[in-house]
Parts: structure tokens; C-alpha cells; sequence
């Protein structure tokens, strides 16, 4: 298999939109310039700050480099690298002069071992081959001219996205699920894995207590969570359990359409509430949030008292009445579906189809009308059947 059909759909498209965005070109024609005038020097402060790891010096690292290498077809010069630091890391550093460059902390090559270390080195390998360099977001992100916050989120959500990328390149060179959770759980705790006793279900529990939490009506990723680069790392792993048990794993598994459906949902669980945002956008997705409740919690010709429970969680008590126009509000969808498409990113949208799932949920079943109602809507925001069907069943199929 093409190491290319590994990467995220998300990762593609979001790194499409983002390359033809004016302040990303900006920033890319400037480093182009720099670079025209001959190397950044990165080598240079490697071999002053790092030691090189030859095949002398490290055989048996190299010997992992070039099954990774092979396993995803990378086709470019390694140079391998240590620094001193008690704190495991490792990078993938942009190309230079025809070599690709990876450096890891002295703690993270005598911690980790076997399928461990290969899933880091397919995951920097991974970075390289999926082009993450040629989005600059550390010189958007960190530069003395900030992006406005619309960029500022697209940019930390393709990141996330890419995470999900490598994270993939990285399970195709460790083979071993278990060796790739054990990866992230020491990356996550800065433990060895000897003092305690590594359990890959209870690991990723944590992120069945964020869903649970993010359920409830009203809820939405912290301020913190919206400008994170990376994925909370228990979410990584139940993104890679989700791709283990994928076509692209496995003769047999799931489609990638069912995949990426899946990875979708656990992505939104780190994107910013609308609720209360003062944004158009935010109130374009309120608007459509209040007449869509209606429209799904009615599809059965009767809303229930714990459909208006869940309504009246999102938009406060006695938000819903009596002398609400349940017919007008329905014909008022198109419009405010038109305006959230034009004002609104795809991962925002999938927000609104995720908490209409919810509304959909409220008795604890959910109705043939009810699915039809939701997957309507979500026809109509450009979001895919099958990530209805994931939002969902949620609770269920991601265990």
C-alpha cells in the first residue's frame, strides 16, 4: 500500500485550503528568499548542539530507520541526532540541502524500545512524506505578527489533523498496537513505563470521560484545547485504535470513509464551543442549532419533555414554548443552513450535526425520522452520511 493513502483526509484538505490562504503564502515566499540565499544553517546547529548518530555509533537505529524508510518509501538522505534532555522528544527538521534531519532527546532513545521507538520514527518519517513542513506554522503561530483567530484555529486544527497523519505512518512501521500506545502513554507522562503497570483500555478511558462530559448540552472544549497543536495523546490512541481496525490496517476492516467519519467525531471533542461565542459565525451556528433541535426533537410530530430537557440545556430554561412556530422555524433551515456554509469551516459544522445527534438521542433511542431529519441537515452543511452515523453511535462504537 502507498504510504500516501495513510494520511488523514482532513490533514489533505485543511493543508490544501491553508496553502492558498494569503498571509500562509506570504510567510512561504519570505522563508524562499532566505532559503535562495543559501542554507538556514540547520545543520550547522545540529553538529554544534546535538551529537550525530552514525551507523557506527548507532547500528541498530539505523537498522530501524531503514525499515520505516522502506515501509513508507521515503526517498531522501537520514541524518540521525541526540541531544541531552530529560524530557522525551523528537523532531523532524525540514530538509536541508537534500537530507532530512531527526533528533531525539537522550531520555526517549534509553526509554524507549522496539515498536516504541519505530512509531516515533515513522511518525517524524511521516511528517517529511505528508509535506507538514510546507505550512509554516510555527513562524504564523509564534512570529511577532499574530493571524487573526479564524487562522490562528485552522492552522491548530490542521496540526491535530496532521498529528493523526504521522501518528498513522508511525503505527505502519511499529506494527503493534500496544508498542504505539505504550509510546504515547510515556510521551504523555514522562514515565519509563516501570513504575507502573501500562494498560492500554484504562489509558484510553480518559477520552470516554471527555465524550462523556463534552455530551452534556451546553459543553464544549475548554479555552485551552482550542489552540493545542497536537491531540490529547489517550485521543491519539483511540484515532489508531479506529485505524487498526481500518481496510488500511487490515484485510477485512472497516472503509476509510468509516474511518475518517470516526476520527472526525473525536477531533471535534477539541474544537471551540459556539454557545457563547460573539463571532457571525458563532451566531450563525446558534441560529441554526435552535431551528434544527426543533426540526429533529419534531420529526416524529411530537417534541418530548426530554427533548425539551436538552434543548433548554443549550439556549437556558424555558427557551422552549409553546408559542414557538415549529413550521416557520423548519422553513427557516435553507436560509440559516446557507448562511452557516458561507461564514462556517467543515469542522465547525460538524459541531452542530454532533450536537444535533444529541437532541436526536434524548429519549435514548433515536428514530428512523429523527436520523433522516439529522443526515438532511447534514446533507445540506457538505458533511458526510457516515459521520452522522459515528456522532451517532458514539457512546457505543468508540468504546
Amino acid at each position: 500500500m502507498n504510504a500516501d493513502q495513510l494520511r488523514s483526509q482532513q490533514d489533505r484538505e485543511i493543508a490544501s485550503q491553508l496553502m492558498q490562504h494569503a498571509e500562509v503564502k506570504r510567510v512561504n515566499d519570505w522563508i524562499e528568499k532566505k532559503e535562495e540565499e543559501g542554507p538556514v544553517g540547520t545543520r550547522r546547529r545540529l553538529l554544534a548542539t546535538s551529537v550525530r548518530l552514525s551507523r557506527t555509533m548507532a547500528p541498530w537505529l539505523h537498522d530501524m530507520a531503514d525499515e520505516c524508510i522502506d515501509l513508507l518509501g521515503v526517498k531522501i538522505p537520514l541524518e540521525l541526532y541526540v541531544y541531552s534532555s530529560p524530557t522525551y522528544n523528537a523532531a523532524c527538521v525540514k530538509p536541508e540541502e537534500g537530507r532530512l534531519f531527526i533528533m531525539f532527546s537522550s531520555s526517549l532513545l534509553e526509554a524507549f524500545e522496539g515498536p516504541e521507538l519505530r512509531f516515533v520514527l515513522g511518525h517524524e518519517l511521516g511528517h517529511h512524506l505528508y509535506g507538514h513542513h510546507d505550512i509554516p506554522i510555527g513562524y504564523l503561530l509564534q512570529g511577532k505578527a499574530r493571524p487573526n483567530p479564524k487562522l490562528a484555529l485552522q492552522l491548530t486544527t490542521w496540526s491535530r489533523y496532521a498529528e493523526i497523519s504521522a501518528d498513522r505512518a508511525g503505527a505502519r512501521c511499529a506494527q503493534d498496537l500496544e508498542g504505539v500506545a505504550r509510546s504515547l502513554f510515556k510521551l504523555a507522562s514522562g514515565l519509563s513505563g516501570s513504575l507502573v503497570n501500562f494498560n492500554i483500555d484504562e489509558f484510553m478511558q480518559q477520552v470516554d470521560e471527555m465524550q462523556s462530559a463534552d455530551a452534556e448540552p451546553g459543553q464544549g472544549a475548554p479555552t485551552e484545547d482550542w489552540f493545542m497543536t497536537h491531540p490529547f495523546s489517550p485521543l491519539r490512541v483511540k484515532a489508531l485504535k479506529l485505524f487498526d481496525q481500518s481496510e488500511l490496517a487490515r484485510d477485512g476492516g472497516k472503509s476509510v470513509t468509516e474511518l475518517e467519519a470516526g476520527v472526525q467525531v473525536l477531533m471535534t471533542l477539541m474544537e471551540p464551543s459556539y454557545l457563547e461565542g460573539r463571532t457571525d459565525a458563532a451566531e450563525s451556528m446558534r441560529r441554526l442549532l435552535f431551528a434544527g433541535s426543533i426540526a429533529v426533537a419534531n420529526a416524529n410530530g411530537d417534541v418530548s419533555d426530554r427533548e425539551i430537557a436538552v434543548f433548554e440545556k443549550f439556549f437556558g430554561k424555558r427557551a422552549f414554548s409553546e408559542e414557538l412556530n415549529l413550521e416557520k422555524l423548519s422553513q427557516d433551515l435553507p436560509d440559516r443552513i446557507e448562511q452557516v456554509n458561507a461564514v462556517t469551516t467543515v469542522a465547525q459544522r460538524m459541531q452542530i450535526i454532533r450536537d444535533l445527534c444529541t437532541v436526536a438521542r434524548a429519549d435514548g433511542k433515536t428514530s428512523a425520522a429523527e436520523c433522516a431529519e439529522v443526515e438532511s441537515i447534514a446533507q445540506a452543511l457538505e458533511i458526510q452520511p457516515m459521520f452522522v452515523s459515528q456522532a451517532m453511535a458514539l457512546e457505543i462504537d468508540l468504546d
